[in-house]
């Protein structure tokens, strides 16, 4: 059944007004609803805001490494110490290895640039951070609805924003509504806010309609993919952050480790890898549990003789956004504005992009302020952007602005050439390096390639994809219409499998894709099977399908991971 049979046959949507509707939970969101109704408290004026969330609840599909720089959430809550934000555990060391397969060279912190440095920030469970902001919000009268995920644009007649519906909910697999069949529910505002994270599912609608990306570099992406272990506390220091270049991964691909020591035991350790990468037979994930079996890595996971075995407690992977200021798009548009890394404000240089999310959500919240007290509507926040630009964000962002760029051109040169920016230039560097190709444009065909053999997991140390996606608390609506849709099911058969030796099964890291006998043919031929109940949200396939044939759209509400302590 259409969208329009549907409401036919059940009636027009309700309608709900507001002054600003925010469309996701995450630290951009929630500090965008937060700044505007301390804003609204100072100058004595009421504004209505909403947020909604795809997630179970605000936190449960946040994951980043994470250290947080606190400078833009001290701006938001001066006093967050004694509000009792969760960040316990200041950075007390910082190491950076350049890994051989059986070595490691440890760089000199005194020759270290500066965005690899982190005095005076905090390891952090982004998730935790994000539900303490949730419940700020809550308290400053920002109403939340979880489980709520915004599946359509609205627009007015004359184009401009007019806000967003939700997703019906009850509908099968057959697109027929069941039983449990709820209809979808309109949010209008006056200013609409997208922070859905990387590669957001309306942020890219809206992109491309507003053609808000004309005048920036492609938008480049990794993948990055994180655990939570508890280990030995005699191989523990607190406050201790290893970043890792070099082995598993060759010298032209982007990519890298670490191992963050945070409270009680805790133990995160992550791999990311540039979706620029050439290789199809390269997997991300392999690679990231190749990467904990370096003897530098696995000493940590080892323990003590005789000392109670290392567990793995968590398992999550989510795109990241790293082209950096130069492939930030426009960000504002009639009625509404992008926040976060729906836009790409995260720095790729020093792995840091949450205290850019909640800068740039105060920021439009400043603008969209404005603008709703001076009478105004639906029109572009210009205000936003132009503040951008006068902020110490912008400043950061551009001293930073070729580092994944230089990256493109081999692991020496890249680290050569940052060294060079960044530790003799301080950044005022007289050059810009522009990229010309998205990500998915840089997959090669497998006939250029030997395939890679990647050892089998032990369950131990490493692991296989759907061991992992148990860990993640994954779970979706069974009977429900896929939410990892083709634009033509005859691609990954006819185009992907013989040219690029199927690379949806390697760059998923949750299972989702998978190569299997076709029964129609008697076996003697293979199709994609997608099996979306192990999605895990990163949005990896949307990016990096060499034929840009799959689209990630929402699914039904509250469903995906749970991340807990991620």
């Amino acid at each position: 059944m259409t969208h329009d049979e549907i409401i036919a046959q059940f009636g027009p949507r309700e309608a709900m007004e507001y002054d600003v509707v925010v469309v996701g939970g995450g630290p951009a969101g929630l500090s965008t609803a937060i700044r505007l109704k301390q804003l609204a408290a100072e100058k004595g004026r009421e504004v209505s805001v909403v947020v909604l969330e795809k997630g179970s609840e605000p936190g449960a599909h946040i994951l980043s490494g994470a250290i947080m720089d606190p400078r833009a959430l001290s701006e938001l809550f001066p006093d967050w110490k004694a509000m009792g934000a969760p960040l316990n555990q200041p950075v007390t060391e910082d190491a950076f290895l350049f890994l051989g397969e059986k070595s490691a060279l440890r760089t000199p912190n005194f020759l270290l640039p500066h965005c690899f440095h982190n005095e005076g920030n905090y390891i952090i469970s982004l998730g935790n951070v994000t539900r303490w902001l949730a419940q700020q919000a809550e308290n400053l009268g920002v109403e939340i609805f979880p489980g709520f995920p915004a599946a359509e644009v609205l627009y007015h007649e004359d184009g401009s924003v007019k806000g967003v519906a939700t997703g019906n909910m009850g509908i099968g697999k057959d697109g027929e509504p069941t039983e449990n069949f709820q209809l979808g529910m309109e949010l209008h505002a006056k200013y609409t806010v997208f922070a859905e994270g990387a590669r957001g599912h309306l942020g890219r609608q809206l992109i491309e309609k507003f053609q808000l990306a004309k005048d920036s570099d492609p938008q480049s992406y990794g993948i990055g993919i994180k655990e939570l272990w508890e280990i030995d506390p005699a191989r523990h220091q607190l406050g201790l952050v290893v970043h890792g270049a070099g082995w598993p991964l060759p010298a032209d691909t982007y990519g890298g480790g670490f191992l963050y020591h945070a409270e009680d035991n805790k133990v995160v350790v992550g791999f990311v890898v540039g979706l620029d990468y050439q290789n199809p037979y390269l997997s991300p994930f392999e690679e990231f549990q190749r990467f904990k079996t370096h003897p530098n890595i696995r000493w940590y996971f080892e323990g003590e003789e005789g000392a109670k075995p290392a567990k793995r407690i968590s398992y999550g992977a989510r795109a990241i956004t790293a082209g950096g200021l130069l492939a930030l798009p426009k960000t504002v548009f009639p009625g509404g504005a992008l926040v976060g890394c729906e836009a790409g404000y995260l720095n790729v240089s020093r792995i840091k992009g949450s205290h850019a999310a909640i800068k740039t959500g105060m920021l439009a919240a400043e603008a969209a302020f404005d603008a709703i007290a001076a009478g105004r509507q639906h029109d572009e926040l210009s205000a936003y952007p132009e503040a951008f630009e006068k902020s110490w964000l912008f400043k950061e962002l551009n001293k930073d602005r070729n580092f994944k760029t230089w990256f493109k051109k081999g692991r020496t040169i890249g680290s050569l050439m940052t060294g060079i920016e960044q530790k003799l230039l301080r950044g005022n560097m007289p050059w810009t390096i522009h990229r010309q190709q998205p990500d998915h444009e840089r997959l090669k065909p497998a006939s250029a390639f030997s395939p890679i053999r990647y050892a089998k997991p032990d369950g131990r140390l490493t692991f296989d994809r759907l061991s992992s996606v148990f860990v993640s608390n994954t779970n979706h609506e069974e009977n429900q219409p896929p939410h990892l849709t083709l634009k033509d099911p005859t691609v990954p058969t006819r185009i992907n499998l013989p040219k690029y030796a199927g690379p949806e099964g390697r760059y998923c890291p949750a299972g989702v894709y998978e190569f299997v006998p076709d029964e129609a043919t008697g076996g003697k031929s293979e199709r994609l099977q997608i099996n979306a109940q192990n999605c895990v949200h990163c949005k990896t396939c949307d990016i990096k399908d060499p034929t840009q044939n799959i689209v990630w759209v929402t699914p039904e509400g509250g469903g995906g991971p749970n991340y807990s302590g991620m």
